[in-house]
């Protein structure tokens, strides 16, 4: 899938919040949520920042700016809700 290709499924499945799930250093899972009026192709090819330093064994937080950078051929429609999520 695309950034394209996600963006329309999104939009085609009214997806009203997209979940970024990943995991930590230490295996436990993470995530964070955002509208899905944001999801545009630049957040594929900028990434999204996010504070490093509030998930165990990333960054200190000093060094606490990060960027998630989503790939599009993991995204998928939650089957239970009106959430589009990457895993």
């Amino acid at each position: 899938m695309t950034p394209k290709d996600v963006i329309k499924l999104a939009n085609e499945q009214g997806a009203k919040i997209v979940d970024f799930r990943f995991i930590d250093l230490p295996g436990l899972w993470q995530h964070f949520s955002m509208s899905g009026r944001e999801l545009t192709e630049g957040l594929f090819a900028d990434g999204i920042g996010f504070d490093g330093s509030s998930i165990r064994g990333f960054q200190q937080i000093h060094e606490s700016d990060m960027l998630l950078i989503p790939d599009p051929a993991t995204a998928m429609m939650d089957p239970s809700r009106p959430f589009l999520r990457w895993s």
